[in-house]
């Protein structure tokens, strides 16, 4: 992809790190951007985080404060600093690629540009976001206006250097992703799907049905993964335990090992080859110091062998 010329300050990618990652796993977790986005990159770094996820913008509103030439340049140079070797952002929750409101689903596809054209101002690869919820219009239907809502968004943002990561889901209601064939079916029919990657929740993947915790279960839902969608387009996986039970079709997040995932569950993650290059980032409850980050982290650390 060509890179963004909307900026003329030099991007700086997670590729030119010193700082070596813990134990060999990128890890880390969501991290507030309170007081300007550049106020993340101190705080993963203060937690000497490897990876991190932000909002560019208030994920409970349409519009959004402009990033200006100064923020973006302050971003990019403190993470090149920074112990961070690796960033991405969720989207706004308000975002539906399928709502059957039309007036939802054409302010979906604007913010889903601007959101795009964000990251890329900063340097951040990957603009995480669900597909969305189909609302009674059916499946099929859904996925194929999700893929033309992605096609027209990346017709208006066509030469920026950040990825669309569709975010596996658990299911609940009428949202769509918490299988991997409706991820695959919206990238086969993205016309420049070169663009798209694809994020897995581990709580979602419970509520979704995926039995983590057993070992049967664990191995067929990475093959069913690599198989379906393709490993090569994973960029993400959210480590989060599930307070809900496997098939719940609920989202709730967990500390890791306290939930029905568990410490086996996560042992497998943190040790499975194929997962080993993928950035682990957390989405736990926690408080302002960030504490229970340390100890979410910690928990997983321990598991490696």
């Amino acid at each position: 992809m060509a890179k963004s010329t909307s900026t003329k300050t030099t991007k700086k990618r997670a590729t030119a790190k010193k700082t070596e990652p813990m134990k060999g796993r990128l890890l880390g977790a969501h991290v507030s951007t309170a007081g300007g986005a550049d106020k993340a990159i101190d705080r993963a770094d203060e937690h000497g985080f490897t990876a991190m996820q932000i909002f560019t913008k208030n994920n409970n509103r349409w519009d959004a404060k402009p990033i200006t030439d100064e923020l973006a340049e302050r971003f990019r140079e403190k993470f090149a600093d920074s112990s961070l070797r690796f960033s991405m952002a969720h989207s706004s929750y308000l975002i539906n690629l399928c709502s059957e409101n039309k007036e939802t689903l054409a302010k979906s596809r604007r913010s889903l540009v601007e959101e795009l054209e964000r990251c890329d101002k900063l340097g951040v690869p990957h603009l995480n976001f669900h597909p969305g919820s189909h609302g009674g219009r059916g499946i099929d239907a859904g996925l194929r206006l999700v893929a033309d809502s992605i096609n027209w968004a990346h017709e208006r943002a066509p030469d920026l250097d950040v990825t669309s990561c569709l975010e596996f889901t658990a299911g609940h209601g009428t949202a769509l992703g918490y299988r991997f064939e409706h991820l695959a079916r919206i990238i086969d029919k993205v016309e420049d799907n070169q663009r798209m990657t694809f994020c897995v929740d581990t709580a979602h993947l419970c509520g979704a049905g995926h039995n983590l915790a057993h070992s049967l279960g664990y191995e067929k839902t990475i093959e069913e993964m690599d198989e379906v969608v393709g490993l090569k387009r994973l960029v993400a996986v959210h480590a989060n335990d599930s307070k809900m039970e496997v098939g719940s079709r609920r989202d709730r997040h967990e500390h890791i090992g306290k939930g029905y995932i568990g410490v086996e569950g996560f042992r497998r993650l943190m040790n499975d080859k194929r997962l080993w290059d993928v950035p682990f980032v957390l989405e736990t409850p926690k408080g302002e110091e960030m504490k229970e980050d340390d100890e979410n982290i910690a928990a997983l650390l321990k598991l490696v062998k």
